[in-house]
């Protein structure tokens, strides 16, 4: 599941459940201060900080190092590395990064470690359980639906389409702001990788409706697929769009991205992608 649905917001589910656990993590060895300590509200503080500033710390880390490992992918769009809304962290980096800090502070502060440990330890509980039930709950595989062909009206199997190739599912509609948005990346990215199988599969929309839309922005996509009962987007685990999910050539899913994506996010999960 990559959204959690409150009314028409979809949120993407992911940093909700860091936030929670980070939360959790905080107010847990808080506690155990109190409980230990009650007389020491300034430690009382203090301790749940440090794991609020390990969190940090570690997405800090982890954003840093996934940019290290795609810099040719951000070398053309150097300012897109500050743009956090296209995601791209390295979850290692950041876990090993937050817990030296937890670590160098329990140094520091020897009636904090029990409550430091105790708090790091259920939050990486939370996070590990959510993150794993996020996962199962998403599709591994490339779904097996049928939709229609936008340039020829015929049905086609999204199987049959991707021919053992990689493929790149977006999942969009001409109403939604960050799909329009980010639609010319995902159209000057297609030519650039004829091994890969980009698919646009609109939601809910007729076919005249999406016609003039490409009409009108003058974009030339191949594989444009029309969903009128917009079915793709819950059986991807997203009631959000633009939706965009990745898949290698053997049809299991790498990679997914709720909302809208620049040049060098694409090129950066591309890669997972297309990897052998």
């Amino acid at each position: 599941m990559m959204s959690i649905q409150i009314g028409p917001l979809a949120l993407p589910a992911a940093p909700l459940l860091l936030l929670l656990s980070t939360w959790f993590a905080a107010w847990l060895a808080d506690r155990i201060v109190v409980a230990v300590t009650p007389s020491q509200t300034t430690s009382r503080r203090s301790a749940g900080s440090v794991l609020v500033h390990s969190a940090l710390w570690g997405l800090l880390v982890a954003r840093v190092a996934h940019v290290a490992l795609h810099l040719e992918a951000y070398r053309a769009e150097p300012w897109s590395i500050i743009d956090l809304r296209n995601g791209g962290w390295n979850a290692w980096a950041g876990l090993v990064a937050g817990l030296a800090w937890v670590g160098w502070q329990a140094s520091l502060h020897v009636s904090w470690r029990k409550a430091l440990a105790a708090g790091t330890a259920a939050g990486l509980v939370l996070w590990s359980a959510g993150t794993a039930s996020l996962t199962a709950m998403a599709p591994r595989a490339l779904p097996d639906l049928v939709l229609t062909d936008l340039a020829t009206g015929q049905p086609v199997r999204l199987h049959d389409l991707a021919a053992r190739r990689p493929v790149v599912m977006n999942v969009w509609a001409t109403w939604c702001g960050p799909c329009r948005r980010e639609m010319p990346v995902l159209t000057a990215a297609q030519p650039r990788h004829p091994d890969v199988v980009f698919v646009f599969a609109n939601q809910g929309e007729s076919a005249e409706a999406v016609r003039r839309y490409l009409d009108t922005e003058r974009l030339a996509l191949s594989h444009v697929l029309l969903d009128p009962h917009s079915s793709l987007g819950p059986v991807l685990g997203s009631g959000g769009l633009p939706t965009t999910v990745f898949f290698d050539r053997e049809g299991r899913r790498v990679d997914a991205h709720l909302g809208a994506l620049n040049a060098a996010a694409l090129a950066a999960k591309l890669s997972s992608a297309m990897e052998p």
